[in-house]
Protein backbone atom coordinates (compact mmCIF):
# COMPACT_ATOMS: atom_id res chain seq x y z
CA UNK A 1 0.00 0.00 0.00
CA UNK A 2 1.38 3.07 -1.19
CA UNK A 3 1.16 6.34 1.18
CA UNK A 4 1.82 9.94 0.38
CA UNK A 5 2.39 12.89 3.01
CA UNK A 6 0.44 15.63 1.76
CA UNK A 7 0.63 19.22 3.84
CA UNK A 8 -2.58 20.71 4.46
CA UNK A 9 -1.71 23.58 1.78
CA UNK A 10 -0.85 21.35 -1.07
CA UNK A 11 -3.30 21.06 -4.03
CA UNK A 12 -4.94 17.97 -4.87
CA UNK A 13 -2.91 17.81 -8.21
CA UNK A 14 0.05 17.89 -6.20
CA UNK A 15 -1.20 15.06 -3.78
CA UNK A 16 -2.02 12.99 -7.59
CA UNK A 17 0.89 13.82 -9.06
CA UNK A 18 3.45 12.64 -5.86
CA UNK A 19 1.39 8.96 -6.21
CA UNK A 20 1.68 8.61 -9.83
CA UNK A 21 5.64 9.15 -9.23
CA UNK A 22 5.70 7.05 -6.41
CA UNK A 23 3.48 4.06 -7.79
CA UNK A 24 5.93 4.26 -11.06
CA UNK A 25 8.96 4.18 -8.55
CA UNK A 26 7.34 1.30 -6.76
CA UNK A 27 6.82 -0.85 -10.03
CA UNK A 28 3.65 -1.84 -8.96
CA UNK A 29 1.92 -2.06 -12.51
CA UNK A 30 4.85 -3.12 -14.09
CA UNK A 31 5.10 -6.08 -11.63
CA UNK A 32 1.07 -6.53 -12.27
CA UNK A 33 1.62 -7.13 -16.13
CA UNK A 34 4.59 -9.28 -15.91
CA UNK A 35 2.64 -11.65 -13.36
CA UNK A 36 -0.57 -11.97 -16.03
CA UNK A 37 0.55 -14.56 -17.58
CA UNK A 38 3.90 -16.81 -17.34
CA UNK A 39 6.91 -16.41 -19.85
CA UNK A 40 9.47 -18.60 -20.00
CA UNK A 41 12.92 -18.05 -18.20
CA UNK A 42 14.47 -18.30 -22.15
CA UNK A 43 12.29 -15.54 -23.14
CA UNK A 44 12.54 -13.02 -20.15
CA UNK A 45 16.80 -13.76 -20.36
CA UNK A 46 16.54 -13.24 -24.10
CA UNK A 47 14.67 -9.90 -23.37
CA UNK A 48 16.74 -8.70 -20.92
CA UNK A 49 19.68 -9.33 -23.14
CA UNK A 50 18.12 -7.01 -26.70
CA UNK A 51 17.53 -4.10 -23.68
CA UNK A 52 21.34 -3.97 -22.95
CA UNK A 53 21.85 -4.14 -26.19
CA UNK A 54 19.93 -1.33 -26.80
CA UNK A 55 21.14 0.37 -24.06
CA UNK A 56 25.03 -0.13 -25.34
CA UNK A 57 23.84 1.09 -28.34
CA UNK A 58 22.48 4.16 -27.49
CA UNK A 59 25.51 5.28 -24.46
CA UNK A 60 27.78 4.61 -27.62
CA UNK A 61 25.99 7.02 -29.63
CA UNK A 62 25.54 9.58 -26.91
CA UNK A 63 29.46 9.51 -26.49
CA UNK A 64 29.95 9.89 -30.35
CA UNK A 65 28.22 13.58 -30.48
Amino acid sequence: MLIIDTRDSESLDKALKKYKKKFEKAGILKQLKSRQAFTKPSVRRRGEILKAVYRDEVTRQMEAQ
